[in-house]
């Protein structure tokens, strides 16, 4: 089978984007799950193989279906957007924040016209995109916007342990509000869809409960009672193969354990907390629900250790790996 092409944005140039990208494809296993293609500028790669002491080719095209991909050679479609003159290094600059953008939408337009087949993204800086009048606070904002999509679902995977998110990046007191019936029922049903997109059509999907210990039966909290077992009970009736709620402080647990396919999170860092305290490295977060594949680091830009080389590539190589991984079920489905 072809391997499929992975677009990999080089993220905010003044941060560690640049050089977990050459780490990352110094590693010849990349090369054997898929073919990568650069969105970026080549004298930043240049200066970040300098700061990493790799010494890689770079090959331009703006036909990635048509390049020779070989380890040893980057494949850059290179966007002249930035100098290097004109970067500090470890700083929030809007400069880098509009050229972080610039890379995103040049990734997104090759995905969509048909010159990739999936998306494994690198850090960006929300300070430097609102310094370079960029009014996303996101990547997952800024692909809704590019691609037309509407709420896309947030899975974390690691060591094959799925977590989803009812809620972002809103307060905790928001998130509470937003745990009500018809929304627990539309996530179970919109995440079962993803998955079965990425081609997982069995087991079972765990929701976690919101309070201590589910809230006892509403001893303290009935957020459960009220919301989360009625959404459950009827996706149930629905045919959908899900259970809950179940105490957060042992439905991971028990993800990892292969008893569920994954877990519905009710909160942002309830699912955060769980998979980074697992692998934090190895934490990679896909985006569900836009018109292709988009895995991502699940780290920022560092700008505290940008430019010293010693940021590890571990993250991107694994974003890169499920990329390719379900790259093929997700474009057939």
């Amino acid at each position: 089978m072809e391997k499929p092409i992975v677009v990999i944005p080089l993220g905010d140039p003044c941060g560690i984007g640049p050089e977990i990208v050459v780490k990352a494809l110094n590693v010849k296993e990349v090369y054997d799950w898929c073919n990568p293609i650069v969105v970026g500028t080549e004298s930043i790669i240049l200066n970040a193989m300098k700061i990493c002491g790799i010494n890689l080719k770079i090959q331009r095209t703006e036909h990635p279906r048509t390049a020779a991909f070989n380890y040893g050679v980057i494949q850059l479609y290179n966007v002249e957007c930035i100098n290097l003159s004109d970067m500090k290094i470890g700083e929030v600059q809007g400069i880098a924040g509009a050229a972080a953008y610039a890379y995103i939408e040049k990734s997104t337009k090759l995905i969509l016209s048909g010159e990739a087949d999936a998306l494994a993204t690198t850090p960006i800086n929300k300070e430097s995109f609102k310094a370079g009048g960029v009014n996303f606070i996101g990547h997952t904002e800024v692909l809704e916007h590019l691609t037309g999509a509407t709420d896309p679902l947030t899975m974390f995977e690691v060591r094959d342990m799925r977590v989803f998110f009812l809620t972002r990046h809103v307060s905790l007191r928001k998130a509470c509000d937003l745990v009500t019936k018809e929304r627990v029922l539309d996530y179970i049903k919109r995440c079962t869809d993803a998955l079965r997109r990425l081609g997982i059509k069995q087991g079972t999907m765990a929701v976690a409960g919101l309070n201590p210990h589910s809230g006892e039966h509403g001893l303290f909290g009935d957020e459960e009672v009220k919301y989360v077992e009625p959404a459950v009970k009827e996706a149930q009736a629905q045919g959908y193969d899900v259970v809950g709620p179940i105490g957060a402080d042992s439905v991971f647990h028990l993800a990892l354990q292969g008893r569920f396919n994954s877990v519905l999170s009710l909160y942002h860092d309830q699912g955060h907390i769980a998979t980074k305290t697992l692998d934090f490295e190895r934490t990679i977060s896909i985006t569900n629900g836009l018109p292709f594949l988009r895995t991502s680091v699940d780290h920022g830009t560092a700008l505290d250790i940008a430019g010293k080389g010693i940021a590890s590539e571990v993250s991107l190589v694994e974003a890169i790996r499920l990329a390719a991984k379900y790259a093929p079920s997700f474009n057939k489905s």
